[in-house]
């Protein structure tokens, strides 16, 4: 874990960054919030920030949001000042810690506000043959195309390649290829020049610069504009990139990963993916199995997410009875580990004498189009024989979409991938809806730890 602390470094706040360096986190340190920029603009990338209280917060979080720089904040304080630790998190922290710091409360906040999702939980004999070849293939600097249903850990995969090349020193930077605005994407990959645009304030290096020696993992790359793949294929092709407003190439070196929940080649077949930028990013294959092809993974699975979450939510120990574990079993899975995670988190929430009884699970067993929309999702068994006659297409459509969201916590990622669309066309959706005041769940624990 790369820590960013903005602040003096002296007194607590250097115990505080003695404890992370000791977890193994590398720590980087700026006297105030412009330096602390500056070094993030550079590409000295970070997984958290912690920022002394006594510094402008909202200035620091504002900041981050106008640059689109993705980086956690933390505050901490001396312990006692209950307004401060409130102060800082109306102003944007995520988490305040206590100063003098304690070891294990600094080692279990950056955990939590970092999501470290580097484990990868599995016992069936399917996982661990694709564990296999992805460590039998990470020695090299090859692309690799990670595909598999949304849900099934592809992100997990990639990281573990990561962990286990020559790389692994070397920083991990991953980009979601759907979540950003297109034209926003181009920027974010290969960064700017200072005045190349509008709100373009300072110099910014871009992902492929943040990830230079380490490993870049492009996220849902069929999601990618088709212009913009011509410049990524250059990227790739040549190892140097152009930054927007740049008067020439930047050579950079690094290991690119993509990920993908659509068949690629039915992609290239229908136009919307550059054949040559796919040969040379399939290099190497990797497909994830479904979790319903590994069942042997669903108990171990489920273990672990009930200690998780137990632990997150302060409840002591919980179990799942026998019958629950029947249940989750039998089930299809077809959110695959996402849904179990979901189901689990919800589960400990409504866990009676610290046990997860069936009547604590809330499963989705049958499946529901929205006609004429191009939606397809999972509901509810007991939601499967609704009279749908008499419902116009857009009453269905907002219906499944606010059931969906429902389902992911309110997390937008993981609810556009269930539907079938892109993120900004969710996004248009729920703004549509609340102009209709129509109620929209809201993101739910930011901890949750759940696989692309």
């Amino acid at each position: 874990m790369r820590l960013l602390i903005i602040g003096a470094l002296g007194g607590q706040i250097s115990g505080a960054s003695q404890i992370a360096t000791t977890r193994g986190a590398k720590v980087s340190q700026a006297n105030d919030i412009e330096a602390g920029l500056a070094a993030l603009r550079s590409g000295n990338g970070a997984d958290v920030i912690m920022i002394d209280s006594n510094l402008d917060i909202a200035k620091l979080v504002s900041s981050l949001e106008s640059e689109r720089i993705n980086v956690p904040v933390v505050a901490c304080g001396i312990d006692g000042e209950s307004k401060t630790a409130v102060q800082a998190i109306k102003a944007g922290a995520q988490e305040f810690i206590p100063l003098p710091p304690d070891e294990e409360l600094i080692a279990a906040v950056f955990e939590a506000v970092s999501e470290d999702a580097s484990s990868i939980v599995y016992k069936d004999p399917l996982m661990a043959k694709t564990l296999k070849l992805a460590e039998q293939v990470s020695n090299s600097n090859a692309s690799i195309l990670v595909v598999g249903q949304s849900g099934t850990g592809k992100e997990l995969i990639a990281r573990h390649v990561h962990q286990k090349s020559p790389r692994s020193r070397a920083p991990f930077v991953a980009i979601n290829c759907a979540a950003i605005p297109e034209n926003l994407l181009e920027s974010e990959l290969f960064g700017y020049e200072r005045g190349s645009f509008t709100g373009a304030v300072a110099r910014r290096l871009g992902k492929f610069e943040e990830a230079n020696k380490g490993t870049l993992l492009l996220d849902e790359i069929s999601e990618m504009d088709f212009r913009l793949q011509a410049k990524l294929l250059r990227a790739v092709q040549e190892q140097e990139i152009d930054r927007i407003g740049g008067k020439g190439p930047v050579k950079v070196d690094v290991r690119i990963i993509a990920t993908s929940n659509r068949n690629m080649e039915e992609q290239v077949k229908n136009g919307k993916f550059r054949e040559d930028l796919y040969f040379r990013l399939n290099v190497i294959t990797i497909e994830v199995p479904r979790l319903v092809e590994r069942p042997g993974d669903i108990q171990p699975l489920a273990d672990f997410f009930t200690a998780k979450y137990a632990e997150a939510n302060g409840l002591g120990k919980i179990v799942l009875s026998d019958e629950a574990k029947a249940l989750l079993k039998n089930h299809s899975w077809p959110g695959n580990v996402r849904e179990l995670e979901n189901t689990i988190h919800r589960g400990v929430l409504l866990a009676i004498d610290g046990q997860i009884t069936p009547d604590s699970i809330v499963l989705q067993n049958s499946s529901i189009s929205a006609l004429g929309s191009g939606l397809t999702v999972e509901t509810s068994a007991e939601k499967s024989d609704v009279n749908l006659i008499g419902k116009t297409v857009a009453e269905v459509e907002q219906e499944l979409i606010i059931e969906t969201l429902t389902h992911c916590l309110g997390n937008r990622t993981h609810a556009a991938n269930i539907l079938g669309i892109s993120i900004r066309t969710l996004r248009n959706k729920l703004k549509l809806y609340t102009e209709q005041d129509v109620i929209v769940p809201s993101p739910g624990n930011r901890n949750e730890q759940a696989p692309t």
